[in-house]
């Protein structure tokens, strides 16, 4: 029901009628508690969107929990039980299970919390209207702060004052970004907008893997461009990542490709200093930094009207995978080459090797350590040179020609 008692009621998506979510429920109010349906899936059921986690919460404490789930033999695993959270898997689907809270004591970062029966007093407590619903196993959707509407309208708006939303949590700053990116339509909640502006002073106190795990979802967006020059003029990108500013890149790369780092290439400009700064700021892991870097400042220069033999050795240097990145990259730049037959060609590229090693070479005198090592990039510079068409047999009798014309010293 709406804040002012108005029923409502909505279709329950598969997810939550599925014999999985079913045992949980009966599960708990076998024991007498009451369990409802609360955040993110309420918000996508409503909007008929897909459904990624079903969260629950109860009126019963953690321990109660863990005693009603063990007695329908439900696996019951205590992730967060500190914070009144526990996990209920059944048939390999995880369902959070979380007593409903009020807040005792925030610092920013975490809570101290209390347990309470008050269903809408467990709204308050979160971040936006549409993140506040929470939906009775019959269908009924219980709505405190207009977070239907809210959620209908496309309008990211903090439950109560913006203000103590965020210095309850300074990731809701970011929240409210990724928020309008996903689900936003039109101009942002201008209080919202106002307030995350005056209070970007706070998001250094973030850890770097939260501000990752935002930031990466919010490029994942459908066209976050409007957002991220929302950030920009708000001073969040400037105060969060400076080098994360090419938002013409981005726009040009948004129709290309879904994957946020590669979206987020496009946004750093600096080469390959900036992408490492960038990375080790927020906790990039060691793959996904290597990558950055490589997009951002590549060894080989890649653009979609190069000649296939050039975009041969780019494929045989970095790999498929990189030169289509680069490739999708390169396709943003105003003017840029349509990149699709270069792409089609990237895909079909076989990946090959030098056909001899550094045991051909010891066999013919070379000795091992640098000398051999500066004769085999020899043999492969030619070897690439020639489009990589040189057998094994090719090859070795380029070493013995240049072996025997002195080119490198025999051992003794």
């Amino acid at each position: 029901m709406s804040a002012e008692g108005t029923p409502l009621r909505i279709d329950l998506p598969p997810a939550m009628t599925a014999e999985p979510a079913r045992r949980v429920l009966a599960a708990l109010a076998a024991g007498g508690a009451e369990v409802r349906f609360v955040g993110g899936c309420v918000r996508d059921a409503l909007l008929r969107r897909r459904l990624r986690d079903v969260d629950m919460a109860t009126d019963a404490e953690p321990g109660r929990v863990m005693e009603l789930l063990a007695a329908s033999s439900i696996r019951a695993v205590p992730t967060g039980i500190e914070h009144g959270t526990v996990t209920a898997v059944v048939e390999h689907h995880p369902f959070e299970i979380t007593t409903l809270r009020r807040d005792v004591e925030t610092d920013g970062r975490r809570a101290v919390v209390s347990y309470t029966s008050d269903w809408r007093e467990d709204a308050a407590r979160r971040d936006f209207t549409m993140n506040a619903l929470s939906l009775a196993p019959d269908g009924s959707l219980f709505d405190y702060f207009d977070g239907v509407a809210d959620a209908r309208a496309g309008r990211v708006r903090f439950v109560g004052e913006p203000e103590r939303r965020i210095r309850e949590d300074v990731l809701r700053l970011l929240r409210f970004f990724r928020f309008h990116a996903h689900y936003g339509r039109g101009e942002p909640d201008p209080e919202g907008l106002e307030t995350c502006a005056r209070l970007a002073p706070l998001l250094p106190t973030l850890s770097g893997e939260r501000v990752r795990a935002e930031t990466l979802r919010l490029l994942e967006a459908p066209d976050p461009v409007p957002t991220w020059r929302l950030m920009d003029q708000a001073g969040i990108v400037a105060m969060l990542l400076p080098e994360a500013r090419r938002i013409d890149r981005l726009e040009g790369v948004v129709p290309r490709t879904s994957d946020p780092l590669l979206r987020l290439a496009a946004l750093v400009e600096g080469g390959r200093d900036a992408a490492l700064a960038l990375a080790a700021r927020i906790r990039l892991s060691n793959a996904e930094r290597d990558r950055l870097a490589l997009l951002c400042e590549p060894p080989v220069a890649v653009d979609p009207a190069m000649e296939p033999r050039a975009l041969r050795r780019a494929l045989y240097a970095m790999g498929r995978d990189a030169v289509a990145d680069l490739l999708r990259l390169a396709a943003a730049a105003p003017g840029a080459a349509d990149p699709v037959e270069a792409l089609a060609r990237a895909a079909a590229w076989e990946p090959v090797s030098l056909p001899v090693a550094g045991r051909d070479l010891i066999a013919r005198g070379v000795p091992q350590g640098p000398e051999l090592g500066r004769v085999l990039r020899e043999i492969e510079a030619w070897w690439t040179d020639n489009d990589f068409r040189p057998d094994r047999a090719a090859c070795l009798a380029e070493l013995e020609r240049r072996l025997g014309s002195g080119a490198a010293p025999q051992a003794s």
